[in-house]
């Protein structure tokens, strides 16, 4: 059995955690390690999703509390994903009825985050798509248009926006996708002239922080670094020092010299943890009001114990599990997401 901690869980969990990282990172610690019985991913659910599709068939994976759920994921279902889907090829075309000046391009490509529901991941592997993490998205985009004239980007608008903007990829081409919309609220010509479609989610915690917060930090610490989430808003992104994935954030701690200033636009228990790691520097959130991911910090010591307790009497309890087709369809997308990687 190994506990695997997401990079968001408060100090209690992570304690325990054989392994720590981010989504993806925890999902492949379940791949590389076959002689594991069980795995008890102290995370989310789509993350223990991607764990399942990703581990053996003879291992289990295990969610402490099963409302662990993400808000952000939870804006795009398939029904919705699929409804788009069909909306998108009756205005833009299929593979098979695109016209020669087209250079054989697929009309749309369909792109999801790591932040979505096993559904949606194999949706994106059956109809030519890919995964894309917050590390590798503008690879994933690169890799998209040298098949497709253009990319739906689920579910998050503002790391979709944040990738293409730094790809040269203007705003004008970028349109949301409203799915409770007739064409998402957009016209026929503005799917067509579009590049990037952005499908209307966000993350509840990396939504707060504003550009008001950063004049702040930047007012009350003279030549303090600002780095940000690329969930964060396009102003946000545009007006911080750095963006980047969370790894990308503990690498940029890492590296800073003593005495540095950081302040950081993302989840409050991996940034007051960074502090405790570098006691050298000066660490904080960029929002006063402190911003847990309120659905990560559903798994409490109290689920954990119970778990493992359950285990050691021979139950597994919240175990779960993918359906083998949508797996083997998640895992298509995620196999190109990999190739995809520079």
């Amino acid at each position: 059995m190994r506990i695997l901690g997401h990079f968001y869980q408060r100090d209690e969990i992570v304690k325990y955690a054989d392994f720590v990282g981010d989504s993806f990172m925890l999902a492949q610690a379940a791949k590389q390690h076959p002689e594991a019985v069980s795995f008890v991913f102290c995370g989310v659910h789509f993350m223990a999703e991607t764990a399942d599709i990703l581990s053996g068939p003879e291992q289990s994976v295990i969610l402490p509390n099963l409302a662990a759920g993400c808000s952000m994921a939870d804006m795009a279902t398939i029904e919705q994903v699929e409804a788009c889907w069909r909306e998108l090829t009756d205005v833009l075309g299929t593979g098979g009825r695109m016209a020669a000046s087209d250079g054989g391009l697929q009309p749309v490509i369909p792109v999801t985050y790591m932040n979505s529901s096993a559904a949606i991941k194999a949706f994106c592997g059956r109809n030519g798509g890919i995964v894309c993490t917050s590390s590798n998205a503008q690879t994933v985009l690169e890799w998209a248009f040298e098949s497709g004239q253009r990319v739906v980007f689920f579910p998050d608008q503002h790391l979709g926006r944040n990738t293409a903007k730094a790809m040269g990829i203007t705003e004008d081409v970028m349109p949301l996708w409203r799915p409770h919309l007739p064409l998402g609220g957009n016209t026929v010509e503005q799917l067509h002239d579009s590049k990037v479609i952005l499908w209307n989610g966000f993350c509840s915690v990396h939504k707060r922080f504003t550009v008001a917060q950063i004049e702040k930090a930047r007012a009350d610490f003279p030549g303090a670094r600002v780095i940000v989430h690329p969930e964060c808003p396009a102003a946000v992104v545009e007006a911080a020092d750095g963006a980047g994935s969370t790894e990308y954030i503990r690498k940029e701690v890492e590296a800073a010299a003593p005495g540095s200033v950081l302040a950081i636009g993302t989840e409050i228990n991996l940034v007051n943890r960074l502090q405790q790691q570098r006691p050298d520097l000066t660490i904080f959130c960029l929002d006063p009001v402190v911003c847990p991911c309120s659905t990560m910090y559903r798994i409490h010591p109290a689920y954990l114990a119970w778990t493992l307790e359950s285990l050691l009497a021979g139950q597994v309890p919240n175990q779960i599990t993918v359906d083998a087709g949508v797996a083997d369809d998640s895992r298509i997308a995620l196999e190109r997401m990999l190739a995809a990687k520079p």
